[in-house]
């Protein structure tokens, strides 16, 4: 049975579970989810889909589920890939916890308030906030990664996957690659693995943002 994962291009947790679902092998087709236009608001994604109004949800028959590192765990334990060499699953964990709390969280928003929500409504000084959270992650990230291939072991495991989720999107938000080293080289070895694909090339969204 094919795997549906309900998402849409612009959003970069949802790029977290679809990477992993490509880049594992597994059946999976991407479902768009209308968020733009209010779709996770709906009653009918609520009572259907997910309660907590959110995407990315996977549906894999009678399981589903959400949020972005629990459908990355449930890939690794379908697939057997990206959750570590044994007592490494737990430094993966810490990546991941890590991410969701200090990387991801804060590039989410802060692209969506520069680029997303209307201009009158940006607020340059939480936008100068956020970026400045966003600097100190990416110094963490970066320091962590020089003379590394991959955030934990040998290979590429749901850390990797966890922390690029925001990182190859074209809008700005205060991001730039040649800024650190590390951080870039690893993206690009990781774009170099078969099966990759641009988040806007994974996913269905809406194409007046892609030209952001």
């Amino acid at each position: 049975m094919t795997i549906q994962l309900h998402c849409f291009g612009e959003s970069g947790n949802s790029y977290k579970a679809a990477l992993a679902l490509q880049l594992s092998g597994l059946d999976w087709e991407p479902v768009f989810v209308d968020f733009f236009n209010g779709a996770t608001r709906s009653p009918e994604f609520r009572t259907g889909i997910n309660d907590m109004g959110e995407a990315p949800v996977m549906v894999d028959g009678d399981i589903k589920l959400s949020q972005s590192g629990v459908i990355q765990q449930y890939v690794s334990d379908k697939s057997g890939k990206f959750a570590g060499e044994s007592a490494e699953k737990y430094e993966v964990l810490r990546w991941v916890l890590w991410d969701n709390h200090k990387l991801s969280s804060m590039a989410g928003m802060t692209r969506f308030l520069i680029n997303f929500l209307p201009e009158q409504h940006r607020n340059p000084d939480v936008i100068a906030f956020s970026q400045g959270r966003l600097k100190a992650a990416y110094t963490v990230l970066d320091a962590h990664l020089k003379g590394r291939d991959w955030i934990v072991g040998n290979g590429v495991t749901n850390a990797d996957l966890s922390c690029c989720g925001y990182l190859y999107y074209p809008e700005p938000f205060g991001f730039d690659r040649t800024d650190w080293p590390h951080i870039d080289a690893w993206l690009t070895r990781l774009s170099e693995q078969p099966g990759w694909k641009h988040p806007y090339d994974l996913m269905p969204g809406r194409p007046s943002d892609r030209g952001l």
